[in-house]
């Protein structure tokens, strides 16, 4: 097993890609803490989990609440006895508006959510990690890269999320702790379904003219995440993937 004798603490796992890379990482062979904000969810995935001889607990936490955060992370230690890798997954897409209509509320919300639960899932776990080595991945987003029309919250925190794995990953790497991010395309959740009723067929639209035609997984995404949480990536830290279809191409 690619992840035997881990323990992998997964932010907003309680659907989509967190899910999903919750689910592959327990049948990797790791002890998962299952993180999300929506408690119900958080231990529906955990009850998948056991029910497949998996280990893993839910524990319910607003990322962005430095309390909250610690908390998930000291419990996740006091359950597993330490802890090897942190998938800072989870995010909101808020609102999508020009720049200049944009809410003050909902782009702080983003902020805080995106980016702020980044940083403090870092600040909390690292300590755990310093003397050990671990490896972190942080979610970002294609458009880290490219700018989306309406999207300035959510842009401005993919983007920061980037920069900030990068500063971390120089800073951490002596400390052998590698930091990653991914940066999905569309990829098929219920975030993507949600753009679909706001945004109708223009989701898709956009997918077709990506070279491989079609949406991704959230499966795809955990395949991505597993190999950057395993040791199989030792040699990796600082770097941005960009799983898309080839939509920047």
């Amino acid at each position: 097993m690619r992840l035997a004798n881990k323990v992998a603490l997964i932010t907003g796992a309680a659907m989509g890609m967190g899910e999903a890379a919750a689910k592959l990482f327990a049948a990797e062979g790791a002890a998962v803490a299952v993180v999300d904000i929506n408690q119900e969810g958080a231990h529906a995935t955990a009850e998948r989990i056991t029910a497949a001889g998996g280990r893993a607990f839910a524990v319910r936490a607003d990322v962005s609440d430095a309390d909250d955060v610690k908390a998930a992370v000291d419990a996740t230690v006091s359950r597993f006895g330490q802890l090897d890798i942190l998938y800072n997954n989870a995010g909101v897409e808020i609102e999508q508006a020009p720049t200049a209509d944009h809410s003050i509320e909902r782009f702080d919300r983003t902020i805080a959510i995106n980016l702020r639960g980044v940083f403090l899932g870092m600040k909390f776990a690292i300590p755990h990690m310093t003397g050990r080595g671990g490896s972190i991945i942080n979610t970002a987003s294609v458009v880290a890269f490219r700018a989306m029309p309406g999207g300035v919250a959510y842009c401005a925190s993919k983007g920061a999320v980037v920069a900030m794995t990068q500063v971390a990953a120089v800073e951490y790497g002596p400390a052998k702790i590698r930091v990653n991010a991914i940066c999905p395309g569309a990829i098929e959740t219920p975030m993507l379904a949600q753009a679909r009723r706001r945004m109708g067929t223009a989701v898709d639209n956009a997918a077709a003219f990506a070279p491989l035609r079609r949406t991704g997984t959230a499966e795809e995404i955990a395949q991505l995440a597993l190999f950057l949480a395993s040791d199989e990536s030792s040699f990796i830290t600082g770097a941005a993937y960009v799983i898309d279809g080839g939509s920047l191409a």
